[in-house]
């Protein structure tokens, strides 16, 4: 079954891959691979779509995720764990070979990380609440903790909501403002007036304020490339009952 995967050149030697939602097992409303366990499509059908994933990446690794909660919180990880007991968060790392990290996204930007030479790989889910809030920062952070070398970790990000598509509210930009004034380069006016907002350009910021020198943003738009990604934005303005989340993965081969 052919799947899209949309790999980045910054992550190169490194299992990874931002998934589209080609291929896959399922049907109506989150057709293709869907990977959201939370979006109401058949929970066998998502995990057999999880394990096509999977395998598309490195073969036969168990697929280590976090139940996002749309925070700042990075978890160190050392197996799968069952669905469950999935702890919350919204950024994941490990330093054991042969695991696959993964995270899901409809819209937020997805974020993986890697240092090659100390074996330790890092995966994000950065919404503006959780990018703003520092995700980054805690998935950096706890790569640190595990042998990574800041001058050494490479980043990639992936499919999220392109600045054209994610028209905000007037008051939007307060936070963002007043947190660094800086912060204006990420917001242009729109056709209609409303303030636009790049989230892609604001996480490869933060990623490059914490020191990071390799990044790479694959400037993909989730909302505008509709044969492709899952979108949230997308399905909310159809009034569509649901939508489904594409995967992000990266593992270290054993």
């Amino acid at each position: 079954m052919s799947l899209d995967i949309v790999r980045a050149a910054a992550l190169d030697g490194v299992p990874h891959g931002f998934f589209g939602r080609k291929g896959g097992l399922s049907t109506g409303d989150v057709a293709g691979l869907n990977c959201g366990t939370g979006s109401g499509d058949d929970l066998a059908v998502v995990e057999a779509n999880r394990r096509l994933a999977a395998a598309a990446i490195l073969p036969g690794a168990p697929l280590a995720s976090v139940y996002q909660i749309h925070s700042p919180t990075a978890v160190i990880v050392t197996e799968a764990v069952p669905h469950a007991e999935r702890p919350r968060a919204d950024a994941l790392v490990t330093d054991r070979p042969g695991l696959l990290l993964g995270i899901v996204t409809a819209d937020c930007a997805p974020i993986l990380l890697v240092d090659a030479d100390a074996g330790v790989i890092g995966a994000a889910h950065a919404g503006w609440r959780g990018a703003m809030a520092g995700v980054t920062d805690q998935a950096i952070t706890a790569m640190l903790s595990l042998g990574a070398s800041i001058d050494r970790i490479a980043a990639a990000v992936g499919p999220c909501l392109g600045r054209a598509s994610f028209e905000v509210g007037y008051d939007f930009p307060e936070p963002l403002l007043a947190d660094d004034p800086d912060n204006e380069r990420f917001f242009s006016e729109g056709l209609n007036g409303k303030p636009h907002f790049d989230l892609e350009a604001y996480v490869v910021a933060r990623l490059a304020a914490a020191g990071i020198r390799r990044i790479e943003a694959v400037g993909l738009d989730t909302y505008a490339l509709e044969d492709r990604f899952y979108s949230y934005r997308r399905a909310t303005h159809r009034n569509e009952p649901t939508y489904g989340r594409q995967l992000s993965l990266i593992g270290l081969s054993g």
